[in-house]
């Protein structure tokens, strides 16, 4: 009896040194985050400063709001006054209005919303949310429920009506998303972008079979459902737990997560290509980085089992640290913006993608739940 005491004991302290080990310390990582964060703000000091590349964007995109999504969640766990600044004055300099104006129906033009709403939380200032709010009340007063036809739109907007909703007590925003959502998961490209089989995410009808890739299997994009993840829990974290499809989201998530596993490249990274590693093969930041995220989150908030995810995303992060971040803060091996493996290509460590701003944002939101792991 008492042999059969000490195993186990000597069994669950060996799993709690494992636990410990596989833990990143908060100084490493806010460090890496904090490089990174440094060398963006550095060659953007005007956060206003339209966007350059084959034509001019303005700065006030998918690209740049996905990276003060995660300049946020730098900001939450590490206060510096020249974060909040920084996002405060993006709003400003775009007067905290969207691209296409309020009756845009595109959740890329909708995706700065999210750091508004987060700024106005602060302020109180409605101004801040006045153009997001006007935009996303137009489509839940629509009956029009087809606008998110490739999977990347699930993250850009999501959680602005989640917290839409939650700011205002108002479920039709929570039943609104739900339309749209399952309209992408249950019907887009026919049967839906879905696929309840595999468990991941075709990234728009272009892909759906008989689309193969070059070694026969289906096309899933790492960094669309990498959005797919990140959609779910930003969603997740302000949805209310008795709405009455927060369980199908939660279910999504998890059976994602599950799939992603066995998957994993031995490096620590996810292929472009998550089925077939012989179509543009390499390592890849963005979508590596959002799964990162998703699964930290998991452990973070007790929905998933961590002693089979820390291990995962331990071995996951530390690649994007070492094989990633380069002495100056820069992000290597970020796949330029696209929709599938062949684009955005060459991947590689030095070279500097299309828009660097939301490679950025998701190695931040990556880095703030690794943070926020109990050692």
């Amino acid at each position: 009896m008492y042999k059969k005491l000490a195993i186990a004991l000597g069994a669950v302290m060996v799993s709690a040194t494992t636990y410990a080990q596989a833990v990143p310390k908060k100084k490493d990582v806010l460090k890496a985050m904090t490089l990174a964060n440094k060398y963006f703000m550095a060659k953007w000091p005007d956060p206003g400063k339209s966007i350059i590349t084959n034509r001019e964007r303005p700065s006030n995109i998918w690209t740049r709001a996905v990276y003060y999504e995660g300049l946020m969640e730098l900001y939450r766990i590490d206060k510096k006054k020249a974060y909040i600044d920084y996002a405060y004055d993006w709003g400003n300099k775009h007067k905290w209005g969207l691209r296409d104006g309020i009756r845009t129906r595109n959740a890329d033009n909708q995706c700065c919303g999210q750091t508004y709403i987060e700024l106005f939380l602060k302020s109180k200032d409605s101004t801040h949310i006045r153009d997001i709010k006007a935009s996303i009340d137009l489509m839940v007063q629509s009956e029009k429920q087809d606008d998110w036809n490739w999977i990347d739109a699930l993250q850009m907007a999501m959680p602005v009506y989640t917290r839409l909703g939650a700011i205002y007590q108002d479920t039709s925003y929570y039943r609104k998303m739900y339309d749209l959502y399952s309209f992408a998961k249950y019907k887009h490209g026919g049967n839906g972008l879905y696929n309840a089989a595999e468990q991941l995410w075709w990234r728009d009808k272009d892909f759906v079979p008989p689309y193969k890739e070059p070694n026969g299997e289906d096309c899933y994009w790492s960094r669309g459902n990498g959005w797919v993840v990140a959609a779910l829990v930003r969603t997740m974290q302000w949805l209310p737990k008795t709405d009455p499809h927060f369980a199908e989201y939660l279910q999504d998530y998890k059976a994602m997560l599950k799939a992603l596993l066995p998957i994993q490249r031995a490096d620590g990274f996810w292929n472009v290509s998550l089925h077939d590693s012989t179509h543009f093969g390499g390592k890849e930041l963005s979508g590596t980085a959002l799964f990162v995220y998703g699964m930290a989150w998991g452990i973070n908030h007790q929905v998933i089992d961590k002693e089979t995810y820390l291990p995962v995303l331990g071995k996951a992060w530390n690649a994007l640290v070492q094989d990633c971040l380069h002495p100056t803060g820069m992000l290597g091996y970020v796949q330029g913006t696209g929709k599938e493996p062949k684009d955005g290509q060459p991947v590689g460590y030095t070279n500097i993608p299309d828009f660097e701003d939301y490679g950025l944002g998701c190695f931040l939101l990556a880095g703030s739940e690794v943070y926020q792991l109990k050692r």
